[in-house]
């Protein structure tokens, strides 16, 4: 193995804290010359914001080590000239967009692309019909920002993107387009920015299907690390780490076991 793709929340940190040990082994990846990248479903903040949130708890991560959904939406659809779209993201994420053509916020009709990621309590009935209505009245494509089902926050589990996101499929009866994890372009544009091969690459992560599933079916080795969202339960459904972890403080010892 030659490289690293860590995912962040439940990994890296959880709630407001670093992980025991995150820093100390961020430092030996550093220190060994590993080419690595964050990757993460975040679509609630700008990249600018989690590289400060970050920097909060003590872990250093310059903006352009981060690859998030958003960042990614935004250079496909620049690529593709898609536009207007419509944004269905935070106000602050809403800066990862900039040079797409995007739609007024209460327009429900013309709209080339509906995007849809995690805006947490600021979904609403109104706001998720609004979505669905700009699906029915014309608009070709939804776009996740990510499937993730879930994620762990300090007051228990919550409900992400990739539930709204098969609210919407459904209801439209659209087949979602996903700039993030598990799809396997993702991935894929992951390896363009490390220069290596899926072979080469390892992917750490606490979610059993965005994380592990998803890196596999892009060709990955992947890790599963007992913090974050991890349940006993992942283990019985029939996908398979190369190894689980009890976090990632042990990495330094089982990547030299390798």
């Amino acid at each position: 193995m030659k490289a690293i793709l860590f995912d962040l929340d439940g990994v890296m940190y959880q709630g407001e804290h670093p992980i025991a040990g995150a820093c100390e082994t961020l430092a030996w990846v550093r220190g060994q010359s590993i080419p690595h990248l964050f990757v993460t479903n975040t679509s609630s903040r700008p990249r600018s914001a989690i590289a400060a949130r970050l920097a909060g708890m003590g872990i250093t991560v310059a903006v352009s080590e981060l690859l998030t959904p958003p960042a990614a939406a935004a250079a496909w659809l620049n690529a593709q000239g898609i536009g207007p779209v419509a944004l269905f993201v935070p106000k602050a994420t809403r800066a990862e967009f900039a040079g797409v053509e995007v739609l007024p916020e209460h327009a429900e009709s013309g709209a080339a692309a509906v995007v849809v990621g995690d805006m947490g309590p600021d979904w609403s009935y109104d706001r998720l019909n609004r979505a669905f209505r700009l699906l029915m009245n014309g608009a070709p494509q939804l776009i996740a920002l990510g499937m993730t089902r879930y994620w762990q926050s300090p007051e228990g589990m919550r409900l992400d993107a990739g539930a709204m996101v098969a609210a919407l499929s459904f209801a439209a009866g659209v087949e979602p387009r996903v700039l993030g994890k598990p799809d396997p372009a993702f991935f894929e544009t992951a390896l363009q920015r490390l220069g290596t091969n899926a072979v080469d690459t390892l992917m750490i992560g606490d979610d059993i299907v965005g994380d592990v599933q998803g890196a596999q079916r892009a060709g990955f080795k992947a890790v599963l690390v007992r913090t974050g969202k991890f349940r006993s339960a992942d283990l019985n459904g029939g996908i398979v780490p190369a190894a689980v972890l009890d976090s990632i403080a042990a990495l330094p010892q089982w990547w030299a076991a390798q």
